[in-house]
């Protein structure tokens, strides 16, 4: 996508812009190794947060979980599919339309997402203010 900016940048936007994603991609990083040292893959984890923390009224369907994770809808299927044969997650039909197929979590995915939870809550901790004040810099210098 091209753009045409709008506004000149000055070096320290820049700065706390690569800043701000360096921060980012740490913490990403962090939580891709924390993943497969508990034997799932990453989109895997990424896929059984987005089931247990979606918002209060939303249906863990394929569509609204592949938006969640940002991946399209069939490769949202295959990574169901290898999760349901891994016993991490399984199909139900809904509960007002039996047409409609909606994704839970199963014990042993329950137990992994909480161990990774736990895990994250404890890195965020350490690391968060610096994501925090990476991310207060960089909209700083956007005003």
């Amino acid at each position: 996508m091209k753009t045409t900016p709008s506004r000149d940048l000055s070096l320290a936007a820049y700065r706390s812009l690569a800043e701000f994603r360096h921060q980012i991609r740490r913490f990403l990083r962090y939580s891709e190794d924390a993943a497969r040292a508990s034997g799932i893959e990453p989109q895997q984890h990424q896929l059984l947060l987005a089931i247990k923390g979606l918002p209060i009224g939303e249906l863990p369907t394929v569509g609204e979980l592949a938006g969640r994770i940002q991946l399209r809808h069939h490769t949202t299927v295959e990574l169901i599919n290898r999760m349901t044969d891994r016993g991490l997650v399984l199909r139900e039909p809904g509960v007002e339309d039996k047409r409609e197929v909606l994704i839970r979590l199963t014990e042993e995915g329950e137990r992994i997402l909480h161990a990774l939870s736990v895990e994250h809550q404890t890195e965020l901790k350490k690391t968060g203010p610096e994501l925090r004040d990476a991310l207060d810099a960089a909209l700083m210098l956007a005003k």
